[in-house]
């Protein structure tokens, strides 16, 4: 007779023959999902929002020299602001939580089977918790800066920055640290679930919220730069979103994901390039 596998460790859970274990799989990628779809929903109402804005309500005949002195920007109010920040978590957490589902998913199937909590819907949970506090506290620095940025009266009617030579430069760094070791760390990290699961295991709910915080950060070491350049493209520029959600998504699952990565980076400075030496 085989020996029965001693212990309680993750490892040894996945050797186990438990029926039940698959069953919080379209569970948890429903909820995902319906998370992930309103998301974007406000995403998008709040780009039709903005492109509503009927840029030719001053009058026509308004005087050039009175338009160049009426007030540009007015700054943000403290509820405007609260939009600001609910904007970008909502954008990040669109932009990362597919991405970081097979991860998600992994943790909820070895932590069922390996029993260490009573309630695993939970622990669940507070993983996807841990992870999206990351990312909301990048939004939240993201967001400040966008206030800084926007009373500075730096910032077009799509929120992007209107200084090309800074656009240039960011989408420089952002090129180059795609090809960086501590870029190709963090993406290995993210790229291999099952690897980061087994080492970092941490028992009970608070270990649940822990690792999730610990993959958040590895990925946001990732993407962090990447993400800045909404800054250069438009907060609301539902084109730009997509395209970036669309390359983080191919580094983490892709086969080729570190390629694409490294290619991402040259197509980032040729961008640059033109816009830095037009």
């Amino acid at each position: 007779m085989a020996a029965r596998p001693q212990g309680g460790g993750p490892m040894s859970a996945l050797i186990r023959v438990d029926p039940s274990a698959g069953r919080d799989r379209p569970f948890v990628i429903a909820w995902l999902t319906a998370l992930v779809a309103l998301c974007w929903a406000c995403l998008v109402f709040r780009a039709l929002r903005i492109s509503t804005v009927d840029p030719g309500a001053l009058p026509a005949a308004l005087p050039g020299a009175v338009l160049a002195a009426a007030p540009q920007v007015s700054p943000y109010r403290a509820h405007e602001l609260g939009l600001v920040l609910a904007m970008w978590g909502a954008m990040l957490w669109a932009m990362v939580l597919p991405a970081a589902t097979p991860a998600i998913l992994l943790f909820a199937r070895i932590n069922r089977l390996a029993h260490t909590v009573r309630y695993p819907n939970l622990a669940t949970l507070l993983f996807v918790v841990g992870y999206l506090m990351v990312w909301g506290g990048f939004g939240a620095l993201a967001a400040l800066a966008q206030w800084a940025l926007h009373d500075a009266g730096a910032l077009d009617a799509n929120m992007a920055v209107t200084n090309a030579s800074a656009c240039g430069l960011a989408l420089v760094a952002a090129g180059l640290y795609q090809w960086t070791p501590a870029k190709h760390a963090c993406l290995q990290m993210c790229r291999s679930p099952l690897a980061f699961v087994l080492t970092g295991w941490r028992p009970g709910l608070f270990g649940a919220w822990r690792m999730g915080f610990t993959h958040g950060l590895y990925c946001c070491g990732s993407c962090w730069l990447l993400m800045l350049l909404l800054f250069a493209a438009g907060v609301t520029n539902l084109a730009a979103l997509i395209a970036l959600a669309a390359l983080i998504l191919a580094e983490k699952l892709l086969p080729g994901g570190t390629v694409v990565a490294c290619v991402g980076g040259l197509g980032l400075v040729a961008w640059a390039t033109l816009l830095l030496f037009p």
